[in-house]
């Protein structure tokens, strides 16, 4: 080989070298600037779960049952029969018992002031005040099945009172409510009652009940 050649080949082995290290730092500096900056048309997504929850149900107590009306043993409306018993008159009053028969078959217990007032019309209407309660509370009765209590009651003549200030007016009888009842009982009498309120006095009284 001539020399001239020969010392030409490691200069040109040499500036390949440097051309390709250059084309390799090239490549990797472009590699990594592009792979550091994200695309623009790349838009991030937010996913957001939504969680069910479940309330409880809302429930209404059931309301207690109605309690029942306790038998306290009373006498009852509907556990008698009334009736007016004979009486006696006097000093413009008449005087007579009334009588409450227990008509029931168990026994009951009375006592008490029975309330009493007039009654008129179809529609059993109160003509005048209730009746005067006299006297003070009695003991208690108790009525076996067919016996028999009394309240005495008082009726005062009503013509003297000034007819003004009365007011007479037929009646057909007497409202009467047991003690510590709330249901009533009718007894017929007809007669006359003062339907003024203003009355010097009383037209009705009635006493305790006692045994008859």
């Amino acid at each position: 080989m001539d020399m001239k050649l020969s010392r030409l080949f490691p200069v040109v082995a040499a500036s390949a070298g440097v051309l390709a290290l250059s084309a390799c730092g090239g490549g990797g500096t472009t590699n990594a600037a592009s792979s550091s900056t994200p695309s623009s048309s790349e838009t991030p997504t937010t996913t957001t779960v939504t969680t069910a929850t479940s309330s409880p149900a809302s429930t209404t107590p059931a309301a207690p049952p109605a309690a029942q009306p306790a038998d306290n043993g009373l006498c009852k409306a509907g556990d008698v029969k009334l009736s007016l018993g004979q009486g006696d008159s006097g000093a413009g009053s008449t005087f007579r018992p009334l009588l409450i028969k227990n008509a029931s078959s168990k026994p009951c217990t009375i006592q008490g002031f029975p309330g009493v007032s007039y009654v008129a019309g179809a529609d059993g209407h109160q003509v005048g005040k209730d009746a005067f309660r006299e006297g003070t509370k009695g003991s208690a009765v108790k009525l076996n099945p067919g016996q028999t209590a009394a309240a005495d009651i008082q009726f005062v003549n009503v013509r003297n009172f000034d007819p003004g200030t009365c007011q007479p007016t037929p009646v057909k009888g007497l409202r009467i409510y047991l003690p510590q009842e709330t249901a009533s009982n009718f007894v017929p009498e007809e007669g006359t009652g003062c339907a003024g309120t203003k009355i010097p006095g009383n037209q009705l009284s009635v006493k305790t009940v006692h045994s008859a």
